[in-house]
């Protein structure tokens, strides 16, 4: 659909509100800011980084998209462009990010660079989503250059290329690879925060859901619900035993982007918070407030974040965490009994367990959830 069509005016969002002044804080997910602070304080991470920013060949970068890819503009892919320029006005960035479409059937989209960011969708991602469902992803991307997110994730897209060129060398690639897995953790959670820039410019809930829906299922909406596709997450987050949970975690861990439908649900519960509705409403933090901001003040917001997530979280292992830290019990008599199914069982029997491996392919793109392994690069950012 063009910005020209006879229905453009009918569209959800058309009279979409714009937030001056507006700092990423006011849109970050409280672990998105947690994970960055502890990825900052990792033993030689500050040394990588100031290595890398002065190394890595982002012109080189620029150049291969310039000369490989189509520049969005006026004159290619107008209906893009406009987008761009909608989601920079409502979010004010300063300055609209140069972005590209490149040749590539898996719908991705990223936002990389170290001086300015680049925003680059791909061909799939494109052709699959429709009008609304695009400008959350457009709005995600801006959210990410908003944050400052592209010069850490250009440092994960290189160190994970890099991680595979040293494989050889055993100590060098377990420096890399902590490196990596923690870079991994915060940008999984970052894109929660992008998640939630991306309803602030299309200010839709429905299309975010529907191109998650997609994400994951491809385009066949016809086929789907969004009801039955949160029923999913509800299903993922309570289900299951402690084996289950540990599971989960190993699921995650080579994966760049959180789970698709763990991201909707999240983003439902955003969008029907209290902090939500008054950045509608015209209250949020200014960026000309971010240098009065205390840094120990964000992390007890995050702290508090994580607590409240604990206690409210339907899944066994959070709940044990919850358990234990209010006074319920044994730690070794819990885990023994969680595991081997004794329940309340006095000296809870041996139990037996089956092997379980929990792998799963790294996360790619904006949020199909392919594995990273076998992409020629980890840039993967869509959404």
């Amino acid at each position: 659909m063009t910005e020209n069509s006879g229905q453009h005016e009918n569209l959800p969002g058309r009279q979409r509100r714009r937030f001056p002044g507006i700092s990423s804080r006011a849109y970050e997910h409280p672990a998105d800011r947690s994970a960055l602070v502890a990825l900052r304080r990792l033993s030689g991470f500050d040394t990588v980084f100031k290595a890398l920013s002065g190394l890595l060949p982002e012109r080189s970068l620029r150049l291969l998209f310039l000369s490989d890819s189509v520049r969005v503009s006026d004159a290619q892919f107008a209906h893009l462009n406009t987008m761009l320029r909608d989601a920079c006005y409502i979010l004010d960035l300063e300055k609209v990010p140069a972005m590209y479409v490149t040749q590539d059937p898996k719908p991705n989209a990223m936002c990389i660079g170290l001086d300015e960011p680049i925003i680059v969708v791909t061909t799939g991602l494109v052709e699959l989503l429709d009008e609304e469902e695009m400008r959350a992803v457009v709005g995600h991307e801006a959210g990410h250059a908003l944050s400052g997110h592209s010069v850490y994730r250009t440092i994960l897209l290189f160190l994970t290329n890099l991680a595979l060129k040293v494989a050889w060398i055993p100590l060098g690639n377990v420096a890399i690879m902590a490196i990596v897995t923690a870079l991994r953790e915060w940008f999984r959670k970052s894109e929660l925060s992008a998640d939630r820039a991306g309803l602030l410019v299309g200010q839709d809930l429905q299309a975010s859901m529907r191109g998650l829906m997609k994400i994951a299922g491809g385009n066949h909406l016809h086929e789907m619900n969004v009801d039955a596709f949160l029923e999913q997450a509800e299903e993922y987050e309570r289900g299951g035993d402690l084996r289950d949970s540990v599971l989960k975690i190993l699921n995650v861990l080579p994966r760049s982007h959180p789970f698709t439908t763990v991201r909707a649900a999240e983003l439902k519960r955003w969008s029907e918070s209290r902090d939500y509705q008054r950045i509608m409403d015209g209250h949020y933090p200014r960026r000309e407030e971010d240098k009065d901001t205390s840094v120990s003040d964000s992390f007890r917001q995050s702290a508090s974040s994580y607590a409240s997530d604990v206690r409210t979280s339907k899944d066994p292992l959070m709940k044990l965490v919850s358990d234990i830290a209010g006074g319920a019990g044994d730690l070794g008599g819990k885990l023994r009994d969680r595991f081997t199914g004794a329940g309340g069982q006095s000296g809870g029997g041996p139990g037996h367990e089956n092997d379980a491996d929990g792998g799963a392919d790294g996360g790619a793109g904006y949020g199909d959830g392919r594995g990273d392994r076998d992409r020629r690069d980890d840039g993967d950012d869509a959404r």
